[in-house]
């Protein structure tokens, strides 16, 4: 089934994307530059195998992205990992699934402005951080009230500049390996170093790698925008995933030939702008600072603003089906957009500015559980869809991948720190919960059935 009529809904968002602009989306909310504050951190953790991280992660995350292919071909819906579980196993699971990925969804705007409120402070202090983060806010939720096609053209423009940041880094730095600058020199040694390689850094780089690439499975919340049909969804899934694994591991590989005799970054600030310390050595002073506008500032802008995009589209979808108030399945006749569910997301979202502005380690803690969670969801209703339902044969695609990814996130949730699984949990709780009550409120009394 492809059609949405087919699965009892009327087509009310509008149809315009293209595979390119699904692929912009994708690359947007993981953001090509993404290396460049995290790259000092993922350093000191992998024992200076920052390459061998992304190469971990992207193997990590292609099973995952296999399961979000076969799904959102099966149910080509905005509600991605909620609509795949509620298809597939019923209403309650499909709630919890969705109520999972909310707590991601939700709370990575939040951060995504909070860090890029932080790098303007940095250019521009005087201001308290919240009130640059509320101004990100404020311009990006006009922007997603103009409609799908505003949020496209936008994404489009600071992807650009994202990447010809990205193309200068790796222009400047190919010159400054070929000149021997800072001592660098082609080696293997990022991506094996016999002296340094252990289990624990292995299976660190797992966890690492896998939350690096968050965000490409957003694109199947785009389902009934996109035109051409549900293969278009399931081709900007694994084409985004690759395209980011390609930029990763090339300027990761580069930046840390720069660094080849250093044990680890200095904990704190320096290890937080150990990239833009690589991008002063190959550029000076000037270049640093157009690394660090591109890594945080813009990108920054372009992630939230499609993360809002995102989170609005699920709360659609959840509203449509009365999982939640459905005042908030309203769609602006006029522009296409589900309005009341974008303005409620930009409300929260601020309450979530405000809240954790100056608690960033614990709003880092907790960001990724729901999608991880989520994930388990997906990659179970491919063996129940798929293998129960339909019968299917094909044992690799249908069952030995999605148990690959299945076991995969299962180790990420363990590794996760205390706070992040404990506030998870508790989410997730609340979420039983209300389905427990909704359950109880909906049985028949006696009285209202009286047996015979």
């Amino acid at each position: 089934m492809t059609d949405l009529s087919d699965f009892g809904y009327r087509q009310e968002l509008k149809r315009s994307l293209s595979l390119t602009d699904l692929l912009v989306y994708g690359l947007v909310l993981i953001s090509p530059t993404a290396v460049f504050p995290t790259f000092g951190i993922i350093y000191d953790m992998s024992a200076g195998m920052v390459p061998l991280v992304y190469v971990i992660g992207v193997v990590a995350m292609f099973f995952t992205a296999l399961s979000y292919m076969a799904m959102s071909q099966e149910f080509p819906l905005a509600g991605s990992a909620y609509a795949y579980t509620r298809g597939t196993f019923g209403d309650s699971a499909g709630f919890i699934a969705g109520w999972a990925v909310i707590l991601d969804y939700l709370l990575s705007p939040a951060l995504i402005y909070i860090g890029a409120a932080v790098a303007i402070d940095a250019v521009l202090p005087g201001l308290p951080i919240e009130v640059w983060g509320l101004a990100l806010l404020a311009m990006n939720t006009v922007i997603n009230l103009r409609g799908i096609d505003s949020i496209t053209r936008t994404n489009t423009g600071l992807l650009l500049l994202q990447l010809a940041s990205l193309a200068l880094f790796l222009i400047f730095a190919v010159v400054a390996v070929a000149r021997g600058t800072a001592g660098a020199h082609l080696s293997l040694q990022p991506f094996f170093n016999a002296h340094r390689i252990a289990p624990d850094v292995v299976l660190g780089a797992v966890s690492i790698g896998v939350l690096n690439y968050l965000g490409f499975d957003q694109i199947s919340t785009l389902a009934e925008e996109a035109r051409g049909g549900p293969s278009l969804v399931a081709k900007a899934t694994l084409l985004t995933l690759l395209v980011t694994a390609v930029l990763f591991v090339s300027q990761s590989y580069l930046a840390s030939l720069f660094v080849l005799k250093l044990g680890a970054f200095p904990a704190g600030k320096a290890s937080y702008a150990g990239f833009y310390t690589v991008g002063a050595m190959i550029g000076g002073a000037w270049f640093k600072g157009v690394l660090s506008i591109a890594g945080m500032f813009l990108a920054g802008i372009a992630s939230a603003l499609t993360a809002q995009a995102s989170i609005s589209r699920l709360l659609f979808s959840m509203a449509r089906d009365g999982r939640l108030p459905r005042s908030f399945a309203h769609v602006d006749p006029k522009r296409q957009v589900p309005d009341r569910a974008t303005v409620l997301v930009a409300i929260v979202t601020a309450g979530l500015i405000l809240f954790f502005s100056y608690r960033l380690e614990l709003l880092l803690s907790i960001v990724s559980f729901g999608a991880m969670t989520a994930f388990l969801f997906v990659h179970a209703s491919v063996v129940r869809h798929f293998l129960w339902r339909k019968g299917s044969r094909n044992w690799w695609r249908h069952l030995i991948a999605p148990a690959i990814g299945f076991a995969i996130i299962a180790f990420v949730l363990l590794e996760m720190g205390v706070n992040a699984k404990r506030v998870g949990l508790n989410w997730v709780a609340v979420g039983v919960a209300i389905v427990l009550v909704r359950k109880v409120a909906s049985r028949p009394s006696e009285s209202a059935n009286p047996r015979s």
